[in-house]
């Protein structure tokens, strides 16, 4: 058995010459090539008038043509003259593969055709080509005969052979058949501008995010009805189910969707930018999220103009951009807006403006006056110079009937029509081809993809002169994406170009040309902050540490003497003194009165056993987070809420891990004064002269206390209040009705705001007593009067334990605090943080947000012009030697 030959080649009369003659160069040795007429060019060539041989489809694979080829000459005759009357509505095909025949073809079939020929000469003929006419016509009835040799070869009985076989193949197996392309119209698109695509569609996803109605390049929108198969036309030529399915309307916002082929790639990847999720290979998990997304939009609505971005990456899709929109309806359900069908009208009508490519899905089924795809089509591009019509089920239809749809006649469109077969059928009951079970996935695509391509065979006839097929329709939306882009591309270039000027000017008169990202701005303020810490280390050090502290021990000291010495509430009810009077205090005593020496040991104890390691390590942990609160209100800082925490955080994550151990370190080096102090001189005269300090201080808030009491009730009204109370002590009842007192004027809360100030005035008087006698008595010189001056005594014992504390402090917290400080805020912020958590922290400042996105305004515009100016470099190429071949070509 012959092995059947793959017949893809068809001679592409697009050229220079009318669409009249190819071009054949002979080569070296007794062989010939044919080669595209608008390629090459050679001295030594032949003109064969192409209407003497019909368009014949030339074999590719001609390495497999065998040794005995006059043996299917008599068939071949018969299936050219066939081929030749059914080629006569066929004007274009292409050349791409004839250049692989052998060179021993046209040396075997020469002598065949000399010797039908009848001429004794042929010898002679077959040695020269440019000798006279003879000789030319020699030649090109060879090449005629090669070609009807070679075509013979492809007999009924081999096709119907090969489907039985292909027909035995597992369904889970993609039908690999180039014979699609017979179903192909010319090509007319040069082949290195198809490289471009993703490079166009680079642009043009950059031109988008510029935002500027004026600037965009174009994309495929898809447009249809509910029921026309549009949704199924996207998924065959992505080769997945992902789009949301349902019986109520589902798709209810655009989906732009960008298919970018990788051939690198394993597996089929999908992207949704604006969710933030990438790498997502499960499809049907992506279908969830779109179906989710669209049933976001209320129902009362029912129609949302905000997109839904998807990117797919995978070996087998090609490079196109598209637009999924919601199909129209012809009658609004009760459950629906009344006004929906003028929504998706509008919705629709937005993205058929140019320069967007329409691509309008109707059923075969439905008749094309009815085509809500068509009407639609026709108001945004009434000469259809933009709009590929898709014909979607063609098996529900007569091939004679779907053929003169195809046809292009009744409703012309100027880029044509495509046939596709976009589901497989559900066959009933065992079938070699579909099981019952619904297939769904990738195992759906196959199945469609199998169907289509075996049933396209089958009417191979019908079909002729038609382009049909799934693969097809992809080529073809390349093709014409790839024109419509570059005929785009000088309008589009120039209008980046003005936009660049005007945004360049306006960056330069706001910000100076002064460049500004949302990393840069981030590490500007970290850096201040870090210098500010470094700052902050040299002036808060060791003195300030204690002066923090001593001033808290202080208070304590102030909150002991009150408790132990000072404190005498006003009770009305007390008729006996617990405690000695403080004046006692100040009068000479003897070295066994050891009530006072008890007092005075219990409140010294009391102050080195109140847990001054915990006090002292929060108290300077505290000083320092509002210190850094103070460093981060100097720096732009202070206007991000987010930074600002994560500014203290970092500072307490610093402290918290040496707050334990350095409050255990300061508790062990305090621990002698629990059992003894000892004070020198020195010690002794500095801490007398800060008790005066601190009586006289407190003298004043006492008075200033008392005398805001006396403003809020009354001078007089209060001095009525104590006079009277200071009375009833005076009777000494037991028994005394407060609220008997009503009757004089006197509230319970005026009662009390007597009592406190009869409180302030014993207080204020007790205070003056003390102050003047350690101030002035000679027993307060001397350390060994310590227990008739608790007062300098305890304030010794604080100024002790501070001293001591802080030197642990500083070696333990501060210095670990000013070393791993900068290092946590390059954690928390360059390490943790995220480019969009900076990008979104940076822009929490309104006019660094606007600094930053004229930034990348300009940059985005820049990057735009530079890849539109290569693409624009490689158009121009490409014509410059388009026009040397074809001035070559004449010249020969």
């Amino acid at each position: 058995m012959i092995p059947i030959l793959n017949r893809r080649l068809i001679l592409n009369t697009q050229s220079i010459f009318s669409r009249r003659f190819l071009f054949i160069r002979p080569t070296s040795g007794n062989t010939s090539r044919l080669i595209p007429n608008h390629r090459h060019h050679h001295n030594n060539g032949i003109l064969i008038p192409t209407r003497n041989i019909g368009f014949i489809k030339v074999l590719a694979k001609a390495t497999r043509l065998p040794a005995y080829i006059g043996g299917g000459m008599a068939a071949g005759g018969t299936y050219i003259a066939y081929k030749v009357e059914q080629a006569s509505s066929y004007t274009q095909e292409q050349l791409g593969r004839f250049k692989d025949f052998t060179d021993g073809v046209f040396d075997k079939t020469g002598e065949f055709f000399k010797s039908m020929s009848g001429g004794e000469n042929g010898g002679d003929n077959s040695s020269g080509g440019g000798d006279g006419g003879g000789n030319g016509n020699d030649a090109a009835t060879a090449i005629g005969g090669a070609t009807a040799a070679a075509v013979g070869l492809t007999s009924d009985d081999e096709d119907e052979t090969a489907i039985e076989d292909e027909d035995e193949d597992d369904m889970e197996t993609l039908i690999e058949e180039d014979d699609d392309e017979d179903f192909e119209g010319p090509d007319e698109t040069d082949d290195n501008m198809l490289n471009l695509t993703r490079q166009m569609i680079e642009i043009r996803n950059i031109l988008a995010s510029i935002d500027h109605d004026g600037i965009k390049l174009p994309s495929i929108v898809v447009i249809g009805s509910q029921s026309s198969g549009k949704s199924s036309v996207l998924e065959s030529i992505v080769g997945q189910e992902f789009l949301p399915k349902g019986s109520n309307m589902v798709t209810r916002r655009p989906i732009e969707l960008t298919l970018v082929n990788t051939p690198e790639s394993a597996s089929n990847v999908a992207e949704l930018p604006a969710l933030k999720i990438n790498n997502l290979t499960d499809f049907t998990q992506l279908q969830k999220i779109l179906y989710d997304l669209n049933m976001a939009v209320p129902e009362s609505e029912c129609i949302s103009n905000d997109p839904i971005q998807v990117t797919i990456r995978s070996p087998k899709v090609p490079d196109l951009s598209l637009v999924d929109l919601p199909g129209y309806i012809q009658v609004e359900a009760a459950d629906q807006p009344t006004e929906l069908k003028k929504k998706i009208r509008e919705l629709c009508f937005k993205y058929l403006e140019p320069p967007n490519v329409i691509l309008a899905i109707s059923a075969a089924d439905v008749d094309l006056a009815n085509s809500a795809a068509l009407r639609a089509s026709r108001l945004a591009d009434p000469r259809g110079e933009r709009t590929i019509g898709v014909i979607t089920k063609l098996d529900l239809v007569s091939a004679k009937e779907a053929h003169s749809i195809l046809t292009n006649r009744k409703y012309p469109l100027r880029l044509g029509y495509v046939g596709v077969i976009t589901k497989a059928p559900q066959a009933k009951g065992n079938s070699s081809l579909f099981s019952r079970n619904k297939v769904t996935g990738y195992q759906a695509f196959v199945a469609q993809q199998n169907f289509e391509h075996n049933y396209l065979r089958e009417h191979k006839e019908d079909f002729y002169g038609t382009t049909v097929g799934t693969r097809n329709l992809k080529k073809k939306l390349m093709k014409v994406l790839e024109k419509t882009m570059a005929a785009s591309l000088r309008p589009t270039h120039l209008a980046i170009q003005q936009e660049l000027e005007e945004t360049s000017y306006q960056f330069k008169v706001e910000f100076n040309d002064r460049p500004l990202t949302p990393e840069m701005y981030l590490a500007n303020n970290i850096d201040m902050l870090k210098l500010g810490t470094k700052d902050l280390s040299h002036h808060f050090s060791r003195n300030e540490l204690k002066a923090i502290l001593k001033n808290a021990l202080d208070q304590k000291v102030l909150d002991l003497l009150a408790e132990r010495y000072w404190n005498k509430p006003f009770d009305l009810n007390s008729t006996t003194v617990v405690e000695p009077n403080l004046k006692e205090l100040t009068q000479a005593i003897h070295d066994d009165d050891i009530y006072w020496h008890r007092k005075l040991d219990l409140a010294s104890g009391s102050l080195t056993k109140l847990g001054v390691g915990r006090l002292s390590t929060n108290l300077i942990t505290n000083a320092l987070l509002t210190e850094v609160e103070n460093l981060v209100d100097n720096t732009q800082l202070k206007n991000h809420p987010m930074a600002k925490q994560a500014v203290k955080d970092a500072a307490k994550t610093v402290l918290g891990a040496k707050y334990y151990s350095t409050a255990d370190q300061v508790e062990n080096c305090i621990k002698p004064y629990k059992y003894e102090v000892e004070i020198e001189d020195r010690e002794w005269d500095t801490s007398k002269a800060n008790a005066v300090a601190l009586l006289k201080e407190e003298m004043r808030q006492c008075d200033e206390v008392y005398n805001d009491l006396k403003h809020h009730v009354g001078g007089r009204k209060l001095q009525q209040v104590v006079t009277y109370l200071e009375k009833l002590k005076q009777t000494k009842s037991e028994n005394i009705d407060l609220t008997s007192n009503e009757a004089l004027g006197f509230s319970p809360t005026l009662i009390q705001r007597g009592k406190d100030a009869i409180f302030l005035k014993d207080r204020l008087s007790l205070l003056k007593m003390r102050y003047q006698f350690i101030k002035s008595s000679k027993k307060c010189k001397s350390k060994e009067n310590k227990y008739q001056c608790p007062e300098v005594f305890l304030d010794a014992v604080a100024t002790k334990i501070s001293t001591t504390a802080i030197l642990f402090l500083n070696v333990e917290l501060l210095s670990d605090f000013y070393y791993n400080f900068p290092r946590e805020l390059d954690v928390k912020f360059f390490t943790n943080l995220s480019k969009d958590e900076i990008e979104r922290f940076a822009k929490e400042d309104s006019k660094i947000k606007k600094h930053i996105e004229l930034q990348e305004r300009k940059d985005l515009l820049e990057n735009a012009l530079s890849k539109i100016e290569s693409v624009l470099a490689i158009q121009r190429g490409q014509s410059k030697d388009k026009e040397e071949d074809h001035k070559s070509i004449f010249k020969w």
